[in-house]
């Protein structure tokens, strides 16, 4: 008989990952309704403080609100062990500029 005080463990979930496209984003813009997210993803090529470029979205995602709750665990969980290990991520382009000063003799 088997020993129901031990928790099952759950199966892992067979997947195919011989479609993958792999794309780069550095950009990306949530909208939805009120049954699902969209999340546009995309290629941001300006460099702080340069005139305004049309960033041409290339991914969309949809999503259920669960699946979107899980997917927001998951990142949030990714980030902390990331920052964990390498430092705090500042998010604000401004902040991590490194200004550098002029000399007063020029």
């Amino acid at each position: 008989m088997a020993d129901e005080s031990q928790p099952s463990q759950p199966m892992p979930v067979p997947v195919d990952e011989s479609h993958i496209v792999a794309t780069y984003a550095n950009f990306c813009r949530v909208t939805g309704t009120p049954e699902e997210l969209i999340v546009d993803f995309g290629l941001n090529k300006q460099v702080a403080g340069t005139s305004p470029e049309t960033i041409q979205l290339t991914q969309r995602i949809i999503v259920n609100f669960f699946t979107a709750k899980r997917l927001a665990y998951a990142l949030s969980m990714a980030v902390a062990r990331h920052e964990q290990a390498f430092g705090q991520l500042e998010t604000d382009v401004q902040k991590r500029v490194v200004h550098q000063q002029q000399s007063a003799k020029a």
